[in-house]
């Protein structure tokens, strides 16, 4: 399930953004090498660092939000299910029975 919201959008560009900086700055790092001034080398490099950091920390702060979001779905689903349940116990039950006797059906074909 994907989730084409403004907000992830947005996201997902910064984040290309931050990544194709990131290999902007390593490229022009590992070019100044062969230069091999050590002034434009230490500089390159701390930039690399600050964007490495900086990339690094906007990952984990997406992956806690995709985390968060993903539990909050999956209890918002298990409320639904909850309640349908008790709304409808002969319901569930029925569905409950005929998901049985398929998955015996499907077992005991083997």
């Amino acid at each position: 399930m994907t989730d084409h919201t403004p907000h992830n959008r947005d996201a997902s560009q910064q984040l290309k953004e931050d990544l194709h900086n990131l290999s902007q700055t390593v490229e022009e790092l590992v070019n100044a090498t062969a230069d091999d001034s050590r002034n434009n080398v230490k500089e390159l490099r701390e930039r690399a660092e600050k964007r490495l950091k900086d990339t690094r920390a906007r990952l984990e702060a997406r992956g806690e939000r995709a985390y968060h979001e993903a539990r909050d779905s999956m209890t918002r689903q298990a409320d639904a299910c909850d309640r349908y349940v008790h709304d409808n116990p002969w319901t569930s039950i029925g569905i409950g029975a005929a998901v049985g006797v398929v998955v015996g059906m499907l077992l005991g074909r083997r």
